[in-house]
């Protein structure tokens, strides 16, 4: 789950990292009434959306005036702001964040995430402050610090010495580093964050150490312990289709394809993709419906793929373990009914009471196409869906 950058420093006040003051505003008047409150003389507007790239896209402004927070306030407002992430259909400004104006001297990068292949915390920080990491990283990658952290110790003040001196901190900008980075791996493993991103993480001209952007996304698996935190999500900034599949528990992710595909297992899932893409289309969604899936959450997990008015052809492909491939063809047929399939089914079954799903299948008066095996399924729905086209 992500979270606005307001959101994020909220959290980062609360463990003690160094951000600058500001206040959430819904409307060009809550913009300078946070202004007035602030002080001024110079102020930061910034529009919050889950995407970076604000910048460029006319998301940040620096202003000298209320009147100039008034104007670009209500500028923002209502604006589809268009970023290197939002894609070309971009994203609606519904609230903004006014800040304090900062004396910066340096930009900096820094980051903690979860690292799968060590298991363990890993800090990244770069002097390249204000750039895109995933750029800074293919062009001039001797200039990131990766920093592992051992979590039988957590994250040692030497860690945080090592971080300060990579980044060419100098005399109380060292303690202030370690307080600093001490405080940030606190809020990251209490929390439960999988990727906290400070782009860019400022030293102002009297030596401080400010948080001036934050990002925060967390492991939605331990939300449940963090009940505050869950409220902070956003509907607004998230897929209609991916709200929905979390109601029933599945795993849904949209893509820019047009085979919709329904399986059980992340590692079948991500091969049933390879293999539309090797019988030349494309995927429309990643969508996983477990191991217990029962004939509903088939039947929802059906209608979130037709949901989507790019897909022009539907892959089932199942491996019955814990799933019933009975249970499978009954959901299909169920959810075929009641959405009016137009497109079209290629189903793939495989495992317990297959024969009992294939029968099911044939016997529904349905158009659907069986296929023998993963190969088989994946040419037979490429060319439904070209000779349909």
């Amino acid at each position: 789950m992500n979270i606005h950058e307001y959101q994020a420093k909220e959290l980062f006040r609360k463990y003690g990292v160094n951000v600058p003051r500001g206040q959430v505003a819904f409307t060009a008047d809550e913009a300078v009434k946070a202004a007035e409150g602030l002080g001024g003389p110079v102020w930061v507007v910034k529009a919050q959306i889950h995407a970076g790239g604000r910048g460029k896209g006319g998301g940040v402004k620096v202003v000298k005036s209320v009147d100039e927070v008034r104007e670009k306030a209500a500028a923002m407002l209502g604006m589809t702001l268009v970023t290197h992430q939002t894609g070309p259909a971009g994203k609606e400004v519904k609230r903004l964040y006014v800040e304090d104006g900062c004396d910066i001297a340096r930009e900096l990068y820094l980051g903690m995430l979860v690292d799968r292949a060590t298991s363990r915390i890993t800090v990244m920080a770069s002097t390249e402050g204000g750039v895109e990491i995933e750029e800074v990283a293919a062009k001039t990658p001797e200039k990131i610090i990766r920093v592992a952290i051992d979590p039988v110790t957590g994250l040692m003040p030497y860690h945080a010495r090592e971080v300060a001196f990579g980044l060419g901190l100098e005399g109380k900008q060292v303690g202030a580093a370690v307080k600093f980075l001490t405080a940030m791996y606190e809020c990251f493993t209490k929390l439960d964050a999988s990727i906290v991103e400070i782009n860019p993480l400022v030293v102002t001209g009297g030596g401080e150490l400010i948080a001036l952007d934050a990002k925060m996304n967390f492991d939605d698996n331990a939300l449940y312990r963090h009940p505050d935190v869950a409220e902070m999500r956003d509907p607004d900034e998230e897929d209609p289709a991916e709200l929905e599949a979390g109601k029933y528990d599945l795993n849904y992710v949209k893509l820019d394809g047009e085979i919709g595909c329904m399986v059980n297992g992340a590692g079948l899932a991500m091969a049933t993709m390879d293999i539309i893409k090797l019988y030349g289309s494309e995927p429309a969604n990643f969508l996983d419906v477990g191991g217990g899936a029962t004939k509903e959450k088939v039947t929802a997990a059906f209608k979130i793929i037709l949901s989507d008015k790019a897909v022009k052809g539907i892959l089932v492909n199942i491996f019955g373990g814990i799933m019933r491939c009975d249970i499978i063809a009954e959901g299909v047929i169920a959810a075929a009914k009641e959405v009016d399939l137009s497109v079209p089914l290629v189903v793939r079954l495989e495992g317990t009471n297959v024969d009992l799903g294939k029968k099911i299948l044939a016997e529904s008066g349905l158009p659907i196409l069986s296929a023998d095996n993963l190969a088989d399924a994946a040419e037979k729905v490429v060319k439904a869906v070209k000779e349909a086209a």
